[in-house]
C-alpha cells in the first residue's frame, strides 16, 4: 500500500504519494477546492487509484507548537475525510516549514515567480509526505 500526503489550505490541497516502496514521494496534483463534496469525491478517487493506506495530512501549528485556528480546521478537514475514507489510517506531520522550504527549494531550481504558484502546494506536499517517510524508515 502507499502512502499519500496531503497539504490542505483554504484554497486548495496539494497531493503527493509514495513511491511503492515507500522511499520517495512524488507530486501527484492540487486540487483547488470548490466544495467539501468535490474534494472528498477527488481524493477518494485518487486514493482508489493510488491503493492508499496511510494518508499524512500536514498540520500547521505555531512555531511554539501550540495548535492555531488554522490547526483545529485541518484537524476538523481530516476527522471528515476519515468517516469519508474509513478504511484509511489518517496521521498528522508537523507541517511548520514545509510552505517555506517548498519555494526555497523552487527557487534554487530557478522555478519563475508564477510557475512557483501553482506548484507550491503539491511540493508542501511532497516534503511533508517526505518527512513522514523518513522518520519511518529510521523508527523500522
Amino acid at each position: 500500500m502507499r502512502s499519500m500526503g496531503l497539504d490542505v489550505g483554504d484554497r486548495t490541497i496539494g497531493i503527493a504519494v509514495s513511491d511503492l516502496l515507500a522511499l520517495t514521494a512524488q507530486g501527484v496534483e492540487v486540487i483547488r477546492r470548490t466544495s467539501p463534496q468535490a474534494d472528498f469525491a477527488r481524493l477518494t478517487v485518487l486514493c482508489q487509484e493510488y491503493e492508499v493506506g496511510t494518508i499524512v495530512v500536514g498540520l500547521p501549528k505555531n512555531m511554539n507548537g501550540t495548535i492555531g485556528p488554522r490547526g483545529e480546521l485541518v484537524q476538523e478537514f481530516a476527522a471528515q475525510l476519515q468517516e469519508q475514507l474509513p478504511d484509511v489510517k489518517i496521521v498528522f506531520w508537523d507541517e511548520r516549514l514545509s510552505t517555506v522550504a517548498a519555494e526555497k527549494a523552487l527557487i534554487e531550481a530557478d522555478v519563475r515567480r508564477n510557475k512557483r504558484r501553482k506548484v507550491i502546494d503539491k511540493m508542501a506536499a511532497i516534503i511533508i509526505l517526505q518527512g513522514w517517510m523518513d522518520l519511518q524508515s529510521r523508527s523500522g
